[in-house]
């Protein structure tokens, strides 16, 4: 039975189709304070359309980013200038990363798509003495506290709708068009199997429905 929250959900939805903008790339600039100002080899998991590769470009040696679909890995090619230390290669995560190590890998909004556990020690087999691991993940709201903050984002996403848009119903944006599947686990579920695949790791709750993870290699 629909619920009031529900509703309310819908109603998001519907508003947000009208004046979209995109959640993930609002912690780009947080994910980027993550990292030193220059680094070797990085690599993007999940990487869409290219958008945060290209970003780690302006300060890496190389990048790469790896995608399991491949009309995405076309676009993220299409909207990159050739000069960018930047590569795109259809790859699924699940089945393993390109040989290492790297000294940055990132992973938006992409997590929840693979195999949580097997996926995280891919990450930390992968990432170089010193190096950075940051994600940026959805969570499954199931606790009080988890749905209180999903309560507290709606009116502070609607404000940045409206401002991104500035009143204007405009065209999705190109990252926001990968498919995308629900998230099963939960927060505190995420927490737990990183702490134990990951000792050290940093992970918060953030506004928007999403969580964040950042790890540095011994």
């Amino acid at each position: 039975m629909p619920t009031p929250m529900s509703h309310v959900l819908q109603a998001l939805d519907r508003f947000h189709a009208a004046r979209p903008w995109d959640h993930n790339a609002q912690y780009h600039r947080w994910l980027l304070r993550r990292l030193p100002e220059r680094f070797g080899r990085a690599l993007d998991v999940g990487s869409g359309s290219g958008d945060l590769a290209r970003l780690l470009a302006a300060r890496a040696t190389s990048v790469e980013g790896i995608d399991a679909d491949p009309a995405m890995v076309a676009l993220a090619q299409e909207l990159t200038v050739p000069a960018l230390p930047v590569v795109f290669t259809v790859r699924d995560a699940a089945a393993g990363l390109p040989p290492g190590p790297y000294d940055v890998i990132t992973c938006v909004a992409a997590l929840h798509h693979l195999p949580f556990s097997e996926t995280l020690a891919r990450f930390r087999a992968h990432l170089a003495p010193g190096g950075t691991l940051v994600v940026v993940g959805v969570a499954r709201a199931r606790t009080p506290g988890d749905h209180a903050l999903g309560a507290a984002a709606i009116p502070m996403n609607v404000v940045m709708a409206l401002v991104r848009n500035l009143g204007r119903r405009t065209a999705r944006p190109a990252s926001m068009t990968a498919p995308t599947l629900p998230p099963v686990m939960s927060f505190a579920e995420i927490v737990r199997g990183a702490r134990t695949s990951l000792p050290g790791a940093r992970l918060r709750r953030r506004l928007f429905w999403r969580y964040t993870l950042v790890w540095h290699q011994d």
